[in-house]
């Protein structure tokens, strides 16, 4: 018997649905009421897997409720959907048509339900992203204040800059919280944290926004985190490998850890330099060396064991 799998194209205000392979398709209210008869729908059809597309938050009810009613889920990246639609020659493009196509994707790319965070998890998570948000403003105010002539222009510049690093220090004084209730999240933050290279910040952002660390291998956390090299070859061809995908706010705090430990990680120090003197751009060394940094964080969490020179 074929598993039954069931789209969800989200928007705002409604959620179309495609139940694969019956062909059903039907459309609800994407609020508490409509959320809730479509999960016992859904459980009438038996669903084996249920796969949203993530659409900037508006499918945050939907997962949740779904998920609390026992259905599995899944939230499958919106560019994924659309590169198999374009394969699949599907150029029209409405809601009922994307919620086929999100059914069909799920099932053909072997998709699994995930475990939704806890109200706890995805909280910290927006804080972290929040402190994120707030340290970017600070960043473009200090550049605006750079270029400022006149003087009431740098007073308001001033103004919002003090307004925005008390903002910054109670945000940090919410995630201490965070951390500082959790034991489970101090041990991982230590043990992170033991790494040179890694500070509180990006190990922050690892608890937050790649919580499947120390659960996956080197070659799946790799490619979750948008650090595995993809191989480019045509017959005699071979193009140069690059990176792409993932979740780029980890990719990030991970290059910033590695342009650190490259420093003051004597192990690290040691790749990095190995991989310039046999020819390769130091930057192509310093992705390897964050490619590097996340395999051995992820033997840390897995083994809960503290960083060792040795």
């Amino acid at each position: 018997m074929d598993a039954i799998v069931a789209g969800i194209d989200v928007s705002k205000d409604r959620l179309d649905v495609h139940v694969a392979p019956i062909g059903e398709a039907f459309l609800v209210s994407n609020d508490a009421a409509g959320i809730e008869a479509l999960a016992n729908r859904l459980s009438g059809f038996g669903a084996t897997l249920v796969a949203l597309e993530a659409t900037g938050g508006f499918e945050s009810l939907a997962a949740a409720m779904l998920g609390a009613a026992g259905l599995p889920m899944a939230v499958v990246n919106p560019a994924q959907v659309r590169s198999f639609a374009d394969a699949m020659g599907k150029r029209a493009k409405t809601d009922p048509i994307d919620a086929a196509v999100i059914a069909r994707f799920a099932a053909a790319s072997g998709t699994v339900a995930r475990p939704l965070a806890d109200a706890q998890t995805r909280l910290f998570a927006d804080l972290v992203a929040r402190r994120r948000q707030i340290t970017a403003m600070i960043v473009a105010e200090e550049a605006r204040g750079r270029r400022a002539q006149g003087r009431q222009l740098k007073k308001s510049i001033t103004r919002l800059l003090a307004a925005l690093r008390r903002e910054l220090e109670s945000l940090d004084e919410e995630i201490d919280g965070q951390i500082r209730a959790s034991p489970l999240w101090r041990i991982k933050e230590n043990l992170l944290a033991s790494v040179p290279g890694i500070g509180k910040t990006i190990a922050r952002t690892l608890i937050a926004e790649l919580p499947e660390l120390g659960s996956l291998n080197a070659k799946q956390i790799a490619s979750l985190a948008g650090l595995a090299p993809f191989t480019r070859q045509s017959g005699k061809w071979r193009g140069k490998s690059f990176i792409c995908g993932g979740r780029s706010h980890v990719r990030a705090a991970l290059f910033m850890g590695a342009l650190v430990a490259s420093r003051h990680n004597p192990i690290l120090k040691a790749f990095r330099d190995a991989l310039v003197a046999r020819g390769k751009p130091k930057i192509v060394a310093i992705i390897a060396v964050a490619r590097k940094l996340l395999t051995i964080l992820n033997a840390i969490v897995r083994d809960q064991k503290p960083w060792q020179p040795a």
